[in-house]
């Protein structure tokens, strides 16, 4: 029987105190059950009544802590409901008992949802955690990461917030996993973490005639998120660290020259600068028929350019260019005249 069926049982009871008798009765038969395991154990068959037993125990544990979890959310103490939930799943991650130890770790996040607990370090940390210790393949931790990522935006419409967005990148980034990684980066304020993924990236998948072209994209996608400060550092960082790159500016490569000049346009603000620098560097810029759409809109938020009218795409490429930063409909008036532009950042 799976923790989520003693999920249901405990929460289908009509009653704490029903639940808690139902589970004395359950647990009387389980402690007979680990009992008689233990015996056979004793007569040599080890292995198998030794599987059978823990995984007994590991429903008994499960029922025990979803009863006081009942407890304490009956009672309104998220907090303690929360600390539970979260202990518990930590156990179970320990004993690679993955479903069980995910059960409990959405409650972490029900508990969240419910209560009035404000975004706080130590909870993002604990948040990540979690995230760190479930099966990267498991359907569980992509339901798990979009709920926490929803609660961390505090209601605000916005994509997470940073803080989380850099500890899940940096799991990834453990797992190899750079696409994945580098997504979280570019919603978190860590532009150097990011430039050294971004390396690591380069070096372990990149083709050596595309250093430059790794660096591009994320200096062009932070602009697109208004983030001129990690802009900057992603870039600066890169360029010093790659060993494919010598030290420059100025650099033997076209682009790194582009966006080393881009970045001190936008600095300056001036349209005419902007203008002429993506006429120049035209030949560079076809490399990769984004970076036109990405220019397009850092257009838009720092030298003034209006806004497109129409879309010159349509189709897949239409829906992918508005399907990252179309959150912003929750924003103030302001705020969506300037984002009216989505780009897809993946």
């Amino acid at each position: 029987m799976g923790s989520r069926c003693c999920n249901v049982c405990v929460r289908g009871s009509g009653s704490v105190e029903q639940a808690w008798a139902f589970i004395q009765k359950y647990c009387y038969c389980l402690l007979w059950f680990v009992g008689l395991c233990a015996q056979n154990c004793l007569q040599g068959h080890r292995r198998r009544y030794f599987f059978q037993g823990f995984l007994v125990w590991s429903q008994l544990c499960s029922f025990v802590v979803l009863l006081r979890e009942a407890r304490y959310m009956s009672q309104g103490k998220y907090a303690e409901a929360r600390e539970l939930m979260y202990s518990g799943a930590l156990l179970f991650f320990s004993h690679n008992q993955q479903n069980s130890a995910a059960d409990l770790s959405m409650l972490v996040l029900e508990s969240l949802e419910k209560s009035d607990a404000k975004v706080a370090d130590d909870l993002l940390e604990n948040l990540a955690k979690l995230f760190s210790l479930m099966d990267p393949n498991s359907p569980e931790r992509v339901a798990f990461v979009s709920r926490a990522l929803k609660w961390s935006s505090g209601g605000s419409g916005k994509l997470g917030h940073p803080k989380l967005h850099q500890l899940l990148a940096i799991t990834l980034w453990k797992e190899q996993n750079y696409s994945e990684s580098r997504y979280h980066f570019l919603h978190s304020t860590d532009g150097e973490g990011c430039a050294n993924m971004l390396v690591e990236y380069s070096s372990a998948r990149g083709y050596r005639s595309e250093v430059d072209m790794f660096v591009a994209q994320a200096v062009l996608q932070f602009l697109c998120l208004k983030n001129k400060t990690s802009a900057s550092v992603v870039f600066t960082t890169y360029t010093q660290k790659h060993p494919s790159i010598e030290k420059g500016p100025p650099f033997v490569q076209p682009l790194l020259n582009f966006i080393w000049f881009l970045l001190l346009a936008v600095d300056g603000g001036k349209l005419t600068v902007f203008t002429v620098l993506c006429e120049q560097y035209q030949p560079s810029l076809k490399r990769d028929p984004m970076y036109n759409e990405y220019l397009d809109r850092i257009g838009q938020l720092f030298f003034g350019v209006p806004p497109k009218q129409t879309s010159s795409y349509g189709g897949l490429l239409g829906n992918l260019l508005n399907s990252l930063m179309g959150t912003g409909e929750d924003e103030d008036t302001e705020e969506g005249q300037e984002d009216s532009s989505p780009i897809e950042l993946d």
